[in-house]
């Protein structure tokens, strides 16, 4: 978990860097905020401000007599949709932000697998207090659409399927957000909920329920930081990082979610997209030590970079 907390450390000091370029690129923020809301032009004085994005990445390839060998098929799709409604009024403002995401990877070798699968929902009261601080009110619930394996080369094990997990924050705290780019929203309190809705999975005893049982709950401290910032005419960077320490069973071992994507808009509905994401629960006990061959919790990382059809509403 050592080696969680310096890439914490390391990300959380690059989401700073980029919040204080926000001076100087006052020029280019209009663009990254098209990302997430719409033209100021199309939004002034009105009380709701709604949009989103949708992307489709498809690859294929195929092999015929080929000397240098391969797969003789191939074939991926990857698609995302981040959408959001957020509210301002007096000083009652209310965010509300749904991301789904897919893929599937099919080659002749390996057969088909999924690449991505997300079901994210999130919604955010908050007071004005004064200072760029308000009095918030958090709903997190991150779960997936259809079953996951472990591979070995020979077979494959079950290990989630929709529902199982699912994951519910609820949270009051306090929200710092100086710009609509950019917020920390942190909170003492906090209760987290943990799903395994599939009975199988439930009698393993995975993702840190009791065995036979379907929900955990928990209780602990929640820190989130959300960003949204352009590097350069075209480039957004988006980032979202979660941290959760759960004072029932050692609080000293902290839940990491974060979330990276890098957007290259090429033109108006052509983008390259470049995504790192990476977990941290000390409940998933589902990987290999390499040393002890014990099961235990490691960090998960996923990687994606892709070319395809983007479209801004």
């Amino acid at each position: 978990m050592r080696r969680s907390f310096l890439t914490v450390l390391v990300l959380v000091c690059t989401f700073g860097v980029l919040h204080a370029q926000d001076d100087w690129m006052k020029t280019s923020r209009e663009e990254a905020s098209g990302k997430i809301k719409k033209d100021a032009s199309d939004t002034t004085n009105k009380v709701w401000k709604k949009g989103g994005m949708f992307n489709l990445n498809v690859n294929q390839g195929s092999l015929t007599n080929w000397a240098a060998g391969g797969d003789k098929f191939s074939f991926s799709v990857a698609s995302s949709l981040s959408a959001f409604a957020f509210y301002k009024k007096g000083k009652h403002s209310w965010d509300n932000v749904l991301n789904l995401a897919y893929g599937y990877v099919n080659t002749t070798s390996l057969g088909g697998r999924k690449s991505d699968d997300l079901l994210s929902i999130t919604s955010k009261y908050g007071y004005d207090i004064g200072k760029n601080f308000y009095l918030s009110g958090l709903v997190d619930l991150r779960s997936q659409f259809t079953d996951g394996y472990l591979y070995t080369d020979t077979s494959k094990t079950l290990s989630s399927r929709f529902f199982a997990p699912a994951y519910l924050v609820l949270s009051p705290g306090i929200d710092y957000k100086p710009t609509d780019q950019f917020s920390i929203f942190f909170s003492p309190v906090t209760g987290r909920y943990v799903f395994v809705m599939d009975d199988y999975l439930a009698s393993q005893g995975s993702f840190g329920v009791d065995t036979g049982k379907h929900i955990k709950s928990e209780f602990g401290a929640y820190l989130t930081i959300n960003t949204v910032q352009s590097l350069a005419k075209g480039i957004v960077y988006k980032g979202r990082l979660d941290l959760y320490s759960n004072y029932r069973n050692n609080p000293q071992n902290v839940d990491l979610y974060m979330t990276n994507s890098l957007n290259l808009a090429v033109n108006k509905h052509i983008s390259a997209v470049i995504s790192l994401d990476m977990i941290y629960d000390d409940d998933v006990k589902s990987f290999v030590n390499p040393k002890t061959g014990v099961l235990g919790p490691r960090l998960q990382v996923k990687e994606v970079i892709g070319v395809g059809f983007s479209a801004k509403f």
